[in-house]
């Protein structure tokens, strides 16, 4: 890779008419922290601000054909997953990915929608831990998610602490897990990156008021494009976490539903009279 080129990031992920989320907000996320988008779409959404309405999977092969083609041309530095659509398509981006084992894999286990509608159901649960929780480098749930994900049938899994939910995760061969606090009922919001070893660093931050659609996809791809830009994995959860932070407090509400982060912060920082 040359110096002049800028750091490539892979992103499987839905489409988001919005904008607020999925493929959408990763293109903005990864480009407005230097890096390069590649984006294989794993399926269509109706969705609006408000919640999704419908989805429709791509054919495993389709999402296959579409990441071969962008691998086998470019240097790609990172990967980062979203919402996957079906159990063949966890399987064909589980098959891929493993085929670039030095790649760091960031994955955002999206299990429903901010309103609550459900985007997977139990077999793709099954195989997301059988298929791609193995080979994550950091998986990125917040509090709700990681406790489904870990919950046996008949379980209470408001029983489980989130240390024990990261743990089990772990087990499975996950190398760090990164939980937030969004839903969490404290003053602040803690968010918690755990390793085999136990809590690698916990970062609080301020409570913002609101409820934001897409935060979730920002923060999972401002660590994909942390890590393509080297950071280690510590420095790179809490650069991102930063960077979600910024986006979430200049968020703006386009529509009737949920605020929208503003990936682009930045840009209108620059724009202010001196």
């Amino acid at each position: 890779m040359t110096d002049d080129l800028p750091p490539i990031v892979l992103t499987f992920a839905a489409t988001d008419p919005s904008g607020g989320a999925g493929i959408q907000a990763d293109i903005l996320t990864l480009t407005s922290m230097g890096c390069h988008a590649l984006s294989v779409v794993t399926a269509i959404t109706v969705q609006d601000t408000v919640g999704v309405e419908d989805y429709f999977p791509i054919d495993a092969e389709w999402i296959a054909d579409q990441a071969r083609s962008v691998l086998e041309d470019m240097p790609v530095a990172a990967f980062k997953i979203g919402m996957l659509g079906s159990v063949e398509a966890i399987a064909a981006i589980a098959e891929i990915v493993s085929d670039y084992p030095d790649i760091p894999l960031i994955l955002d286990p999206i299990l429903a929608s901010g309103r609550g509608d459900e985007l997977a159901n139990e077999d793709m649960h099954a195989a997301l831990l059988d298929m791609l929780i193995p080979q994550t480098t950091i998986l990125t749930p917040n509090s709700v998610e990681v406790r489904r994900l870990v919950q046996d049938e008949g379980d209470d899994a408001a029983e489980y602490s989130l240390e024990e939910c990261a743990q089990r995760l772990i087990d499975l061969g996950c190398e760090y897990v990164l939980i937030t606090g969004t839903h969490e009922h404290t003053p602040q919001v803690f968010n918690t990156l755990y390793n085999e070893h136990g809590v690698v660093r916990r970062d609080a931050w301020d409570r913002l008021p609101g409820s934001y659609h897409g935060s979730g996809c920002t923060l999972a791809s401002a660590i994909a494009a942390a890590l393509a830009h080297r950071l280690d994995l510590s420095e790179a959860v809490r650069e991102a976490q930063e960077f979600t932070y910024e986006a979430l407090r200049a968020a703006f509400r386009p529509g009737m539903g949920q605020l929208i982060p503003n990936r682009l912060f930045w840009a209108r920082e620059s724009d202010k009279p001196q």
